[in-house]
């Protein structure tokens, strides 16, 4: 194979993994459960401090 060929399978074995990788930690961070947003109360206490 040529050169470019080479660097052409690396680049996609590469985008490939980055890809799986997303995958995996979208899974991983959605069996934490349901996103619950924070109490309103905690909100206004930190913006008072800004």
């Amino acid at each position: 194979m040529q050169r470019s060929q080479w660097l052409a399978v690396f680049t996609g074995a590469i985008a490939i993994l980055l890809g799986v990788g997303y995958l995996v930690l979208v899974q991983i961070l959605d069996m934490r459960g349901e996103m619950i947003p924070a109490p309103l109360g905690t909100l206004a206490r930190f913006y008072s401090f800004l």
